[in-house]
């Protein structure tokens, strides 16, 4: 689903709603694009860092409801807003939560952030999730890079008449995640002596976890891990040519032998504390993104 005209009309507000010293800063004709970065289930930290503002570039928040056309998230964990600001003098728009198919939204309300901030000027997009381990040698608190995706949802943002002015009617999918990117990522994470796994992330319609017996199906699929967001996302964001690097905090660990429940306080918990370690890792690559 294409709404490129609710999309235009939310971009200007948000436009509007920015202050007036940044819009020399985050404008068409900026000197550095702004970096996307979508912040999923308890990772805030990055938008605190933002918050905090650099000299001659101060942090703003500006809320979900005063942008038209935005849904406004449904789970608590997710804010519902927009936080601009700069790392290493990087302008950087990030979407502080998101809202998902399971909370009866559609494809295009899915993705309607990243759209937003594409066409804000966003040229690369941060997109972070948290998502269940399945593969064995991953552990609970842990980082993935994102090496590809599977989409198990069932949906599709491209569906119905395409918007040739964002994208082709049948875009190439075959490099999805910027391998640049993802070198940058796993260096960055070494020298801060980060652990950061790679591998494939599946998404699904949710709300229900998954079953001992499709945990073993994802993973024979290739799966290495799982979550209810970010492939329409990514699909959407690859549509518009943005080039893509995609994190997942892995906040619990699927085996389907000795299957335990998955409590979202618990995912929360284990979100936040990996979080920091993840606002870590995107502040040096962000720092370090002129040059990707």
């Amino acid at each position: 689903m294409q709404n490129p005209q609710e999309v235009q009309l939310a971009v200007r507000a948000l436009r509007a709603a920015l202050p007036k010293n940044m819009n020399k800063i985050f404008t068409d004709g900026a000197d550095t694009p702004p970096v996307a970065v979508v912040l999923g289930t308890g990772l805030s930290p990055l938008a605190d860092s933002l918050l905090a503002g650099q000299e001659g570039c101060p942090g703003v928040r500006i809320p979900f409801s005063n942008i038209t056309g935005m849904p406004l998230p449904g789970i608590d964990s997710h804010q519902g807003a927009f936080v601009l600001g700069c790392l290493g003098g990087v302008p950087v728009i990030a979407q502080q939560g998101r809202c998902h198919l399971y909370e009866g939204r559609n494809p295009a309300e899915v993705c309607m952030g990243v759209r937003v901030m594409a066409g804000f000027g966003a040229e690369r997009l941060i997109i972070t999730n948290a998502a269940g381990a399945l593969n064995p040698q991953f552990t609970a608190g842990t980082l993935m890079c994102i090496s590809d995706q599977i989409n198990h949802t069932g949906c599709s943002p491209l569906a119905g008449p395409n918007h040739a002015a964002w994208g082709e009617r049948f875009p190439d999918m075959s490099r999805i995640y910027d391998a640049t990117l993802q070198e940058l990522a796993l260096q960055t994470a070494g020298r801060l002596d980060i652990r950061l796994e790679r591998g494939v992330y599946i998404g699904l319609r949710g709300p229900e976890m998954e079953s001992p017996a499709e945990t073993r199906m994802y993973r024979q699929w290739g799966a290495d891990a799982v979550g209810m967001s970010t492939v329409l996302e990514v699909i959407a964001a690859r549509h518009l040519g943005l080039r893509v690097l995609g994190i997942s905090c892995l906040t619990n660990k699927n085996l389907p032998d000795c299957m335990t429940p998955a409590p979202l306080e618990e995912i929360l918990a284990v979100a936040a504390r990996a979080g920091h370690d993840l606002a870590r890792l995107l502040e040096a690559v962000i720092t370090d993104m002129k040059a990707a």
